[in-house]
C-alpha cells in the first residue's frame, strides 16, 4: 500500500550526542522522503557535532569521536538537508518530543529558519503508544514480522519507522491513510506551539505555559502580569525554539500595545 498524501512527507531519526535538545547535537541523520506518487528518495549523513560524543552515548549507537572527526558539520550539510525537507510533512518515531525539536535547534543554530506552520507530523511512537504501548524494536516485530538488528543505527529505524506506519493503517479501521488524520491522532499531551512541550494550546486556542508557576496561564496573561518573564526565558537554558516563539509572541503584543496607545 501506499500513504495517501497531498504532498512530501519525510521520515527521518537522528542519533546524538544526548538527550538534551537544547545542547546536545546530531552526530547521524537518515531521512526517507515519500512522494504522493509513491517514489521515494533516501539519504543518511555522518555528522561532526564539534562537541566529544560521551562514552555511554557511543555505546548506544556506536558512533565514536574518531568515526565522525572528518565528516561535515551540520552547519555545512543544513542547505542540503533544508533542501530535501522542504514543504515536506515531518514523520517519526519520538519525533515531536525529541527529533523535531533538535533538528529545529541545529537549524535555528546555524541562522537557518525552521517552523512548523505549514507541516504537519506524524509521530509514530505516539500512534504505536495509543495503541499497542510498545518501542521501535518491538513495534517492527510485532507490525512487520521482522527483527530490528540494526537498533539505533538511523537510516535501519527511519525505514523500520515508515514501514511500522504502514502496517499500522493496515492494521487499525480507526487510522485514517492521510497525513492530517495521523499529525492529529499521533499528538499527546494537545498540541504544542514550540514543539519541545514549553508552550501549548489550550481549549480556546491560546498559548499557555506548560510548566513552572504560570502553568495554564496564557502568555497574554503572562505579558500583562510580568512582561519580564519573557526576558528571562530568553536569557534561560530553553531550546532556540521556545524562545522564538516567545519573542514573537512579545513583539506582537509590543506592537498591539503601540498601536492601541
Amino acid at each position: 500500500m501506499n500513504l495517501k498524501l497531498e504532498k512530501p512527507i519525510a521520515f527521518f531519526d537522528l542519533e546524538t550526542t544526548g538527550v538534551q535538545v537544547a545542547t546536545d547535537r546530531i552526530v547521524e541523520i537518515s531521512i526517507l522522503k515519500v512522494f504522493p506518487n509513491g517514489n521515494k528518495e533516501s539519504k543518511t549523513w555522518l555528522v561532526n557535532p564539534t562537541i566529544p560524543i560521551p562514552a555511554e552515548t557511543t555505546a548506544i549507537h556506536g558512533i565514536t569521536d574518531e568515526k565522525i572527526a572528518n565528516e561535515p558539520t551540520f552547519k555545512q550539510l543544513a542547505p542540503q538537508i533544508s533542501e530535501l525537507i522542504h514543504n515536506c510533512d515531518l514523520g517519526g518515531f519520538n519525533s515531536n518530543k525529541f527529533d523535531i525539536p533538535l533538528l529545529a535547534e541545529e537549524f535555528l543554530r546555524v541562522d537557518i529558519d525552521f517552523d512548523m506552520k505549514n507541516r504537519k507530523a506524524v509521530d509514530i511512537q505516539n500512534i504505536f503508544h495509543k495503541l499497542e504501548q510498545r518501542t521501535l524494536v518491538a513495534a517492527y516485530s510485532f507490525y512487520c514480522d521482522k527483527d530490528l538488528t540494526d537498533a539505533h543505527s538511523a537510516e535501519a529505524d527511519t525505514l523500520a519507522t515508515y514501514e511500522v506506519l504502514l502496517a499500522q493503517i493496515e492494521k487499525y479501521d480507526e487510522l485514517e491513510n492521510n497525513v492530517d488524520f495521523l499529525a492529529e491522532f499521533s499528538q499527546r499531551g494537545g498540541k504544542f506551539a514550540d514543539m519541545a512541550g514549553f508552550i501549548r494550546y489550550n481549549e480556546q486556542g491560546k498559548e499557555v505555559l506548560s510548566f513552572g508557576k504560570y502553568r495554564d496561564v496564557t502568555l497574554e496573561q503572562i505579558w500583562k502580569d510580568n512582561p519580564g518573564y519573557f526576558s528571562w526565558i530568553n536569557q534561560a537554558d530553553f531550546p532556540l525554539y521556545t524562545k522564538n516563539v516567545m519573542r514573537n509572541f512579545a513583539t506582537k503584543m509590543k506592537l498591539q500595545n503601540k498601536f492601541n496607545s
